[in-house]
């Protein structure tokens, strides 16, 4: 059990994460998202997705989201937050193409249902400057105990400071209700494919 003292301690740590952390990362997302709404839809057998998700953010950390050095973790590797910069977030068709193969390997008869999800995500993404993010995850014994709010505030008092908004989906209501006592506010919401749960777009104006 996690006390209040770790916890502190542990949200006092956070910092950029180091490529040679990627498994690390990968792993502590899985874990934290294996029971997410969206990822229980995608991959339905719960003895699958945990490696599913892991394989998939390995490559995304390792092929799309380290170049933009704004990964963050704890000191424990906690939990982990990735963030892409403004005018970055979208992947250019060549990085798409040099993916696909991977995600075949990866996601094989899935494959189908993932690309529409992304590509229903990216049609709901605002075209106006901000920064994304993508994903952020807490060890499960380590949810609840504030290194969600630690992990997000090193960019968020960024965006305050280049007077920059910033933009996510959520994908869970408790997963919202953290996002909007960070001053994100709902702007819709949508599914990804047939039968899927809700996404709610998030957008936060900078406070200064």
């Amino acid at each position: 059990m996690i006390d209040l003292a770790q916890a502190a301690h542990e949200a006092a740590t956070v910092r950029k994460a180091t490529p040679h952390e990627l498994d690390s990362l990968a792993a502590v997302l899985a874990r934290a998202f294996h029971d997410d709404p969206v990822a229980r839809w995608m991959v339905t057998d719960d003895g699958r997705r945990l490696r599913f998700l892991q394989r998939n953010f390995r490559l995304f950390l390792r092929r799309l989201w380290f170049e933009q050095d704004e990964c963050y973790t704890t000191e424990n590797v906690a939990g982990a937050i990735v963030w892409e910069l403004p005018g970055r977030w979208k992947a250019g068709m060549l990085d798409q193409l040099r993916l696909l193969p991977a995600m075949l390997a990866i996601n094989g008869r899935l494959l189908p249902r993932w690309g529409r999800a992304l590509a229903t995500m990216e049609s709901h993404h605002p075209a106006e400057p901000h920064y994304y993010l993508p994903v952020v995850g807490v060890e499960p014994q380590w949810q609840g105990r504030g290194l969600g709010t630690a992990l997000l505030r090193p960019v968020l008092e960024r965006c305050d400071d280049e007077k920059l908004p910033a933009y996510l989906e959520a994908s869970s209501p408790r997963n919202r209700a953290l996002y909007q006592w960070h001053g994100f506010k709902v702007t819709g919401q949508f599914s990804v494919g047939p039968g899927a749960p809700p996404l709610w777009p998030m957008w936060r104006t900078p406070n200064r």
